[in-house]
């Protein structure tokens, strides 16, 4: 039996009829780059967050670069984010002309520790990028405290976690905006690329619809220098369909963690994810923590059970992001799980007896 990490055929097969009508939907109306097919989804992706606004864009990359410019966000600035993220979060900081200041993560839950956030801050500090990583959200009152109190605008990195909660409170909905990838392999998943912004701001949702869209504020009428970030009308088409079926993936990502936790729950030598009591883990990733990381995960392959490894290198300690001056041993707990975190297969699909046999085959390698 093989297990692989991600199996998009399993979703698609089981929704190809609806994807397909959805498409054909779009190439009869030929509404191909932005249009009525992107404004459904828009408005059917704001309820699903319990937003006012969702602004369709390219990317889940495009979503935080944009919001970041809507917010003035510039040279000279710095924007405190984590080390243990894909590096769009800090690019998305660094295409702004601003810089990625870096704040350790908590040691449970691998988002933003708080209190790191706040010794992090100084005079040129404007904003703070929490991660949702994994899919579970960062733990946001006391990060809205702080900001506020040293007047930051909050944009959560909800790009793993459609569907989290905080306190009952959906990802996306806490922060000033919230920033969301369709990445294929997403939770909520585009035929391609593909991402939103969810805000309760109207101004800010207006600006960031003109960035989209060349600085538009109607065609050839260009308030501001933009970008051409629009939405394809298909990606919008399919995810509508997508969308309506959210939850119910998520609930069954969510039965197979907690089979997964079940079944290693006596295996010593590895450390299984925690769900804080406040949140709603939606597990796009379920990440164990082992010593042996890298022999584990060949071994595995060999058993044919694919893993993968979310993230090896922090940020800091990339080539591209030398020039931050970070180095080694900055962010020790960041620094520690990047060597130990292995992502098993994860995706809503799975079958119990696939659950099992990975559980059996780490159980005879660690």
């Amino acid at each position: 039996m093989t297990v692989p990490f991600l199996d998009l055929k399993a979703q698609y097969e089981s929704i190809g009829n609806e994807i397909t009508d959805a498409i054909q939907q779009v190439m009869d109306r030929t509404a191909f780059a932005g249009g009525p097919f992107v404004e459904q989804f828009e408005k059917e992706f704001a309820d699903f967050c319990q937003c006012r606004h969702a602004i369709g864009v390219g990317s889940g990359t495009e979503a935080l670069w944009l919001t970041l410019l809507a917010l003035g966000i510039g040279q000279n600035d710095e924007v405190i984010t984590v080390p243990n993220t894909f590096i769009a979060t800090a690019e998305a900081i660094s295409f702004c002309n601003a810089t990625p200041v870096l704040a350790d993560v908590d040691k449970k839950t691998y988002t933003m520790d708080p209190e790191l956030f706040e010794a992090a801050i100084t005079p040129r500090t404007k904003a703070v990028i929490p991660v949702h990583l994994f899919g579970q959200m960062a733990d946001m009152d006391p990060i809205m405290d702080i900001a506020k109190a040293h007047g930051l605008f909050v944009i959560e990195d909800a790009c793993q976690a459609q569907g989290a909660k905080y306190k009952g409170k959906l990802a996306g909905s806490v922060g000033d905006a919230g920033c969301f990838s369709f990445y294929p392999g997403k939770n909520l998943g585009a035929c391609g690329e593909a991402g939103a912004v969810t805000t309760n701001n109207p101004k800010l949702a207006d600006k960031i619809r003109i960035l989209r869209d060349h600085g538009q504020s109607k065609k050839y009428h260009h308030r501001m220098i933009g970008w051409n970030a629009r939405m394809d009308g298909i990606q919008g088409a399919i995810l509508s369909v997508k969308l309506k079926h959210l939850t119910e993936w998520n609930n069954e990502r969510r039965t197979n963690a907690k089979i997964y936790n079940e079944l290693m729950g006596g295996i010593s030598d590895v450390i299984l994810p925690k769900e804080a009591a406040y949140n709603r883990h939606v597990y796009h990733i379920y990440g164990i923590r082992v010593q042996n990381r890298d022999t584990l995960m060949s071994a595995l392959a060999e058993k044919d059970v694919y893993c993968g490894i979310h993230y090896p290198v922090p940020i800091h300690l990339t080539e591209a992001y030398q020039s931050l001056g970070y180095g080694e041993g900055d962010f020790p707990v960041a620094e520690k799980y990047a060597k130990e975190l292995l992502s098993l297969p994860m995706f809503p699909e799975l079958k119990r007896e696939q659950l099992e046999k990975v559980t059996y085959e780490i159980s005879q390698l660690v």
